[in-house]
């Protein structure tokens, strides 16, 4: 049984003849599109999007079918997304504090009790984007950022 909802959703359009400092909600939304199209290339399946319960929300939620050679099984992976323009400030996944991952965690058990995902894995990943203005988007992958259990 395929225990995983689909929602469609409409990607936002970014593209502009002139250049302006996006607000941060707005760079927010580009990152996640951009997460969301690195992760299609690398043959992920988007779950959700901006799922939200009442544990709080995690940006996406995909399946990684990759692992079901190496680990046996498919990974329910929970993605947090940080996206930022400035590389001098502060690295994107260091925003992904205790407190954040605490707050994914309890997003995932949520998720996972809520429906039949017996027999798949589970994994945290964090996708940081650095968009500096006027210069293609920079886009890393940390896989197994994190546990499930606290650190």
């Amino acid at each position: 049984m395929w225990p995983f909802g689909r929602r469609k959703s409409v990607e936002p359009s970014h593209a502009s003849s002139t250049y302006s400092a996006p607000t941060e909600d707005s760079l927010g939304r580009r990152g996640e599109h951009l997460a969301r199209q690195f992760l299609r290339r690398t043959r992920f399946k988007i779950l959700a999007t901006n799922y939200r319960c009442p544990a709080g929300e995690a940006d996406l939620i995909v399946l990684d079918v990759s692992t079901r050679k190496t680990a046996g099984a498919e990974t329910i992976v929970f993605v947090e997304v940080k996206t930022r323009q400035d590389p001098l400030n502060v690295a994107p996944e260091s925003a992904v504090n205790a407190a954040k991952r605490q707050q994914l965690r309890k997003v995932a058990r949520y998720y996972l009790t809520t429906r039949d995902t017996q027999g798949f894995a589970t994994r945290f990943d964090i996708i940081a984007i650095l968009i500096p203005p006027g210069q293609e988007p920079q886009i890393k992958h940390i896989k197994n950022a994190f546990a499930m259990r606290g650190e």
